[in-house]
């Protein structure tokens, strides 16, 4: 159920106002049909010259294990999902398309390394993942550097805006600069004052972390104290009691797992969430259902990367691959992930990681619109410039690859521990 009064404010304030991109590129759609025509014939004109073998194979570097393992099942679910509506439908240039799974951890101990040989060694054109930007810094550059494609479906930081890719870092999720515009200013219209930010000591939480702090004090709130932890930590009672001290009047919990430990340290120094307003990201919204007495939540409002609403007939699909999802955090992304890499390689005409790469920003934009595999193949056969329109919302890409147009949730607690989405906010990002 929305709440419009939320909406209004923040939609005002924090996308409008702060970002001041009030129509980057979004009025071009009303004249995308006549300029796609011009394009239709030389849609693969601008392609590398073809060095696949002529089946796509995409790898996955999902987190299995670790702090964000309870990402992975609906990320791993999305992308079968889409995998098995290519296949469905012919597959990519007339052969099915080829899996490969792999764990990617959380870099404690350094799994994803690892996973990446094994997944190049199987001929990966491409590789969805990983789902930490920390765990996706650490292999960016074996990826890429061997011409492969890496398409994330939940990397947030901004850092891998500017990191050398080889043009082959692409991802679905939008940087935090939108997450952390959007919490900040739920923040102030919450009228918090005085926050103190908890956040995890990598790309990831400090980043985030950055980005809130800024917002925050833009519009006239203070950070009370922001205090930086390592993941790994056996106890963060340090961190805890700088928290006390600042006597915040909100908290803001940027981690992952280890927000199992956080919250009742905070509640052990009466800060926790039934004594201030406390508030999660999307490393850590999670069902806590199984670890916290009913309550313990209660109230503590949320935000991720998610569609303004899930689509029903998607979430009954994705229900069919993995019964037992009860969270369903980006697996939008991953299925758009994967299909956009079947489509970029159809554009293409070549399954090779560079061809792949040279098209995944075509067809996300500007041409006609489409969604689903089959929808989408037969407009390219046809020689039509097509704009991917994806699960997660609108997939254009900008011209670094990260996507452009994405909606932010706002999730609320409720006495059994668990989620659900009162609210969103769209922004364009650069």
């Amino acid at each position: 159920m929305k709440r419009p009064t939320i909406h209004a404010r923040l939609g005002a304030v924090a996308l409008v106002t702060a970002f001041a991109l009030t129509a980057c590129g979004s009025d071009s759609k009303s004249d995308s049909n006549s300029g796609a025509k011009a394009s239709e014939s030389s849609s693969a004109s601008n392609a590398p010259a073809g060095t696949g073998d002529g089946q796509l194979v995409v790898g996955t570097l999902l987190p299995q294990t670790g702090d964000l393992a309870f990402l992975g099942p609906p990320e791993i679910a999305g992308v079968e999902l889409a995998f098995k509506e290519i296949n469905d439908n012919g597959g990519v240039l007339g052969k099915p398309v080829v899996l490969q799974k792999s764990d990617s951890g959380d870099g404690t101990p350094d799994i994803a390394g690892q996973s990446v040989d094994k997944l190049l060694n199987a001929g990966a054109d491409a590789i969805i993942g990983a789902a930490a930007s920390s765990v996706s810094l650490s292999v960016i550059d074996k990826i890429t550097g061997a011409g492969v494609v890496q398409f994330s479906p939940a990397n947030t930081s901004p850092e891998l805006d500017t990191h050398p890719d080889n043009d082959l870092y692409f991802r679905t999720s939008p940087s935090d600069v939108l997450q952390g515009e959007v919490l900040g200013n739920l923040l102030i219209a919450d009228g918090k004052k005085n926050i103190a930010i908890l956040a995890r000591q990598d790309s990831y939480g400090e980043g985030l972390a950055s980005r809130v702090e800024q917002v925050v004090k833009d519009k006239g709130g203070k950070i009370a104290t922001k205090q930086l932890y390592a993941a790994d930590a056996q106890n963060f009672t340090a961190e805890v009691n700088k928290v006390a001290a600042a006597k915040p009047d909100a908290v803001v919990v940027i981690g992952f797992d280890e927000t199992k430990k956080l919250i009742p340290a905070l509640i052990a120094r009466n800060v926790g969430p039934q004594d201030l307003q406390t508030y999660f990201v999307d490393g850590n919204t999670a069902d806590y259902s199984k670890d916290f007495k009913p309550g313990t939540l209660k109230g503590v409002k949320a935000t991720f990367p998610t569609p303004p609403e899930l689509d029903p007939t998607f979430k009954e699909n994705i229900l069919k691959v993995d019964p037992k999802l009860s969270d369903f955090t980006y697996a939008p992304q991953s299925y758009d992930a994967m299909m956009m890499i079947a489509l970029a390689a159809e554009a293409a005409k070549d399954d090779s990681g560079v061809s792949i790469g040279s098209k995944l920003i075509e067809i996300s934009s500007e041409g006609t619109e489409c969604s689903g595999f089959k929808e989408c193949v037969d407009l390219i056969k046809a020689g039509t410039d097509i704009d991917y329109v994806g699960q997660s919302g609108p997939a254009d890409l900008n011209a670094v690859g990260s996507v452009l147009k994405a909606t932010i949730g706002i999730q609320l607690y409720g006495q059994d521990n668990t989620y659900k989405q009162v609210d969103s906010v769209a922004g364009v990002l650069p």
